[in-house]
């Protein structure tokens, strides 16, 4: 899938990921993507919720060796 702009959240523990995230999608337009690499064991849960909690739409969530990405698309 294509996206607008990519967040490399490798070795973020938990809250950064998702800081990092926040601020990036505030920067962007309702609609786009933003594709997250993370290494946080927890990060599947938290951008789940943090999805729930914000509207924004989680596209993908995928493990990828020792990385999980993901795809949000702005609300």
């Amino acid at each position: 899938m294509e996206f607008d702009i990519e967040l490399d959240a490798r070795k973020l523990a938990c809250p950064l990921p998702i800081l990092r995230t926040k601020k990036s999608l505030s920067q962007m337009a309702s609609g786009q993507v933003l594709r997250i690499v993370a290494t946080d064991a927890g990060a599947v849960n938290d951008f789940a919720e943090f999805c729930r909690q914000t509207g924004n739409e989680l596209l993908s969530s995928v493990v990828q060796g020792d990385e999980f990405v993901f795809l949000i698309r702005r609300r």
